[in-house]
């Protein structure tokens, strides 16, 4: 007859591979919902962008039935985090060995932190969509493109390296915050 602690152990040893299972279904899912997202998103891209060389509305009026028809609610969210953003003039410098991320804008350094704990852990790149889930944005395009925008122009300085279009990982040397080099 088993003991009770083995008996307890075998259960214990199911329900961990049930949880280890579950668990990397729930990644599958969650891979697959990020590609479907960033493709629904881009059809809804096109879609604009064709609805727009179609229409010929002057630039002016279609900015502001853009704004009669956004409800109050967005518009105050997207005045929020324009005044949240870097300043317009702020500098990123150009990265060179021993130079430290203090520099950077807290965003920036936000994006850096998250590409050194995925090289660290030997992940791959990352893209803005996945970054945005990371940091607890709503990944809707205004907040991807914004960290886009940022990613590329750490891209430009040398920070960071776009391994494949979209796809952004630490530049060689680079060693993340605390890192300097």
């Amino acid at each position: 007859m088993p003991s009770v602690v083995g008996l307890l152990e075998q259960r214990e040893l199911g329900a961990r591979r049930r949880v280890d299972e579950l668990r990397e279904e729930a990644d599958r899912v969650q891979a697959e919902l990020v590609v479907a997202e960033r493709e629904w998103k881009e059809w809804v891209i096109a879609r604009s962008r064709v609805g727009g060389v179609l229409g010929p509305v002057a630039e002016t009026e279609d900015h502001s039935r853009t704004e009669q028809a956004m409800p109050a609610q967005e518009r105050a969210e997207e005045a929020s985090s324009v005044s949240m953003a870097a300043k317009p003039k702020s500098q990123v410098p150009v990265w060179r060995e021993g130079l430290d991320t203090s520099v950077l804008s807290m965003d920036h350094q936000r994006i850096l932190r998250a590409l050194t704990n995925r090289h660290r852990l030997h992940q791959g790149p990352l893209t803005c969509q996945e970054m945005a889930v990371l940091f607890g944005l709503d990944t809707v395009p205004s907040k991807v493109e914004a960290l886009r925008s940022k990613a590329k122009r750490l891209v430009a300085l040398g920070w960071l390296a776009e391994s494949a279009p979209g796809r952004f990982t630490l530049a060689r040397g680079v060693c993340g915050p605390g890192g300097g080099s």
